[in-house]
């Protein structure tokens, strides 16, 4: 709302000052101090709210260190990521955008659903929450969305020299056109098409590569987003490692909107994704004003109303900037955690059918807890799993230059 304020102010008045709102730095830093103050300030009314409402957590017993006194801690508290993160997004983004669009879609939708789960298990009684094939349900839908928008609408381009797709514009000796070309880490020509992954069959098989590309944009929101409400398991850590993530998807996003830097770096040039960085500047801020109160002992708990909103919005931008194939370098904490589960799950089933006895590779999955059966205190976790987080974001990141 901002935004438009003040690109009216400039373009009728010339005030000074208001053409700062035409700079995307300037209302990323808006955006973060926004929901900084927001998530820190309001937060502490919603943490009061939920505890009056007598919204708890109900903790399991799983013979885990402090797990007991956990008890009673309101949740929900994904409900301060999103209040913090919508209000700087209609206040300094550019609401006609259609990445912004797809991203408030996709912070609202996964929201809604976290929520429900939340509801269900607190109000319900029901400790299993919304079942496991709604959720993969709301996921497949939110996916189709995603994929089909990104897909055809007409705003999604790149723009090159020498295109592989329908041509639309050219501009400053550049041609806009639509692709589903994407980025792959660590090789020189960097650039793949999902075509491909159907053209070897037949050529003409190409007027069917988004049924490819909508399947894998199903596939990402789904296995991102439950990543991450696996990754939800001890104070700070979700929150925390997701700040990295983002922040390393804020740095893409910002190159492969800027021109000058895409040209420098030989990258995909990307219109309008630039814009993606507001949301990212308050998505940020509002993950690290929650982890206020969340670090270690967690004053509120974020549930799955923030997990699997985490999860789905960093899908999405990751998909929106055509760094999908970087989500298991990016996403390392996460997908370490999925495989977890998953190794043990598939482990102890096969040798209870071989043995008769079923035995487990970790202490106990996802792998934070693993630790915690070894004894490590929970803030050591936390804290070593981010420096594990910032050592893959800095390796994400000079995937730009190693090729």
């Amino acid at each position: 709302m901002l935004y438009y304020f003040f690109e009216f102010l400039e373009s009728k008045y010339q005030i000074p000052g208001a053409s700062l709102f035409t700079y995307i730095s300037f209302r990323a830093a808006a955006a973060i101090i926004t929901s900084l103050l927001i998530s820190t300030i309001f937060g502490k009314r919603i943490i009061n709210f939920l505890r009056k409402k007598q919204i708890g957590e109900s903790i399991r017993d799983l013979g885990l260190e402090g797990q007991i006194e956990k008890k009673g801690t309101p949740t929900m508290g994904g409900l301060i990521i999103i209040i913090a993160t919508i209000i700087p997004v209609f206040l300094f983004a550019n609401l006609n955008n259609i990445y912004i669009i797809l991203l408030i879609v996709t912070l609202l939708w996964m929201g809604v659903i976290g929520f429900v789960d939340d509801y269900i298990k607190l109000f319900k009684n029901d400790k299993d929450g919304l079942r496991g094939k709604y959720k993969i349900i709301g996921q497949v839908l939110l996916g189709l969305f995603v994929g089909a928008t990104l897909f055809f609408h007409p705003d999604v381009t790149v723009k090159d020299q020498s295109p592989f797709g329908i041509e639309l514009q050219s501009v400053d000796n550049l041609t806009e056109y639509k692709s589903t070309e994407t980025t792959i880490p660590f090789v020189k020509d960097n650039v793949f098409n999902y075509s491909d992954l159907i053209t070897w069959i037949d050529p003409s098989l190409e007027s069917y590569t988004w049924i490819v590309f909508i399947f894998f944009v199903v596939l990402i929101i789904a296995a991102v987003s439950n990543g991450a409400n696996l990754t939800d398991g001890l104070d700070g850590l979700a929150a925390g490692s997701s700040a990295i993530i983002v922040l390393t998807l804020g740095v893409f996003t910002w190159v492969s909107g800027n021109i000058i830097f895409s040209d420098y770096l030989n990258i995909m040039y990307i219109p309008r994704v630039g814009e993606i960085t507001i949301f990212i500047g308050a998505f940020v801020g509002a993950l690290v004003g929650f982890l206020w109160y969340n670090t270690f002992p967690a004053q509120v708990f974020m549930g799955d109303t923030g997990s699997l909103t985490i999860g789905g919005i960093i899908a999405v931008i990751s998909i929106a900037v055509r760094k999908e194939w970087l989500i298991p370098l990016i996403c390392g904490i996460f997908l370490i955690e999925n495989l977890s589960v998953i190794m043990q799950v598939l482990y102890f089933k096969y040798t209870r059918k071989k043995f008769g006895i079923g035995k487990r590779i970790f202490l106990m999955s996802p792998l934070h807890h693993h630790f915690q059966k070894k004894g490590y205190h929970e803030s050591k976790i936390v804290t070593r799993f981010w420096i594990v987080g910032i050592f893959l974001a800095i390796l994400s990141i000079i995937t730009l230059k190693i090729r």
